[in-house]
């Protein structure tokens, strides 16, 4: 198991009319010995470059980039002891999948003996040892992402490499492929970054996620912090499904209670629990409120809400989603989604009541996007951008 680390790595390109593009911004990251790290991010904000630059495939601008104490700047990248899976499985056609898998090892002429029993022992710990005599048209979707997992294992690298390794299969085949990547991870041991550009996946996925964001990298935590505490109005924005709602307003402090009242509807909700205490210094700022919709739950208009947090609003749409229904819904220039249980009666559109749950209300600065509440961490030396 290898450690890595990057020293305030960047990295810029000629773009059209010759403008300079930044395509990573002065990067700092160290993934742990047999961490598994997610790359998460919207495309173009850099995280298949990052992953580039780790490979050897570009070469970074500036700053430094080590495995094992080891740096890795004029490294060839045959010599990074590093193993990259792309989308594209590029498989050779006219080999078997065994073929396929010891290919590596045969190019660099390794014994007779050891190219069997490591192939011999990638296959069962793939799966793929009744299809190891097929060619890959033979083979299903999810056999031949393995074999192209199994072709870089082979080689025992201390650093594995996955650039949006389930991009291409359908929806069916991702989720067992989750699973089963899931379950790799535990038994490989080796240090991985994967980068995919799927939240869910992300999520299911890693130990710790790094964020990025225009070639900078907003946060890294476990799954659990980047969905309970984002650090800016991007990740919260970013995780989630629906996403979370977005209000702009201001503290108002009214005997002795700071309440948010909305600019553009009548909203005033007055915080709860430890968002209240985070938040206490801020009256008289404007804010941005954010509200998961998980966290809002629905009263028919004709019951009394019995909370003064209560929102009249008018449901515009229902969505059935399986287990659950999103309402989204309008209030003044404002619309505001809650995501409700399926299992009861199905929501009808037209007035009703939201209920916010003020304890988990999260709040940022309109003009950084940081949350107010857990202040944006450097990332080993990279922070919010």
């Amino acid at each position: 198991m290898a450690r890595l680390v990057l020293d305030r790595v960047s990295k810029r390109f000629r773009g059209e009319g010759g403008a300079i593009v930044r395509a990573v911004g002065s990067v700092s990251l160290t993934v742990e010995p047999g961490e598994w790290l997610v790359l998460v991010g919207p495309s173009g904000c850099g995280k298949t470059t990052l992953l580039r630059l780790v490979a050897g495939l570009e070469d970074p601008d500036a700053g430094a980039i080590s495995l094992d104490g080891r740096p890795l700047a004029g490294v060839a990248p045959a010599q990074r002891e590093a193993a990259m899976v792309f989308q594209n499985q590029a498989l050779y056609p006219h080999l078997s999948v065994y073929e396929n898998i010891a290919l590596g090892l045969r190019i660099r002429k390794r014994p007779a003996a050891e190219i069997a029993a490591r192939v011999g022992e990638t296959l069962t710990l793939l799966g793929l040892d009744d299809c190891a005599t097929r060619l890959p048209r033979e083979i299903s979707g999810g056999q031949a992402q393995r074999t192209a997992l199994g072709r870089a294992l082979v080689r025992r690298p201390k650093l594995f490499l996955l650039d949006e390794p389930l991009a291409g299969l359908d929806a069916s085949l991702r989720g067992q492929l989750r699973a089963e990547l899931g379950s790799l991870r535990r038994r490989l041991g080796v240090t991985t970054i994967l980068v995919t550009h799927d939240q869910e996946e992300a999520m299911m996925l890693g130990r710790r996620i790094a964020v990025m964001r225009e070639g900078l990298i907003e946060q890294v935590a476990t799954p659990l912090e980047l969905y309970r505490q984002p650090a800016s109005r991007f990740v919260a924005g970013f995780f989630g499904s629906p996403p979370m709602t977005f209000l702009e307003g201001v503290f108002e402090q009214e005997g002795g209670v700071l309440r948010f009242q909305a600019v553009a509807a009548p909203v005033r909700l007055v915080p709860g629990g430890s968002v209240a205490a985070t938040v206490a210094g801020f009256a008289g700022r404007r804010v941005v409120l954010g509200v998961r919709p998980e966290h809002v739950s629905l009263v028919p208009a004709g019951a009394s809400p019995g909370h003064l947090g209560a929102i009249p609003v008018t449901v515009d749409l229902v969505q059935p989603a399986g287990a659950d229904f999103w309402l989204h819904a309008s209030i003044g220039a404002c619309r505001l989604t809650a995501r409700c249980a399926g299992s009861g009666p199905v929501p009808e559109p037209g007035p009703a009541w939201f209920l916010p749950d003020l304890d988990r209300l999260s709040f940022f600065d309109p003009a950084s996007g940081a949350s107010l509440a857990t202040p944006p961490r450097p990332a080993d030396g990279g922070g919010p951008g």
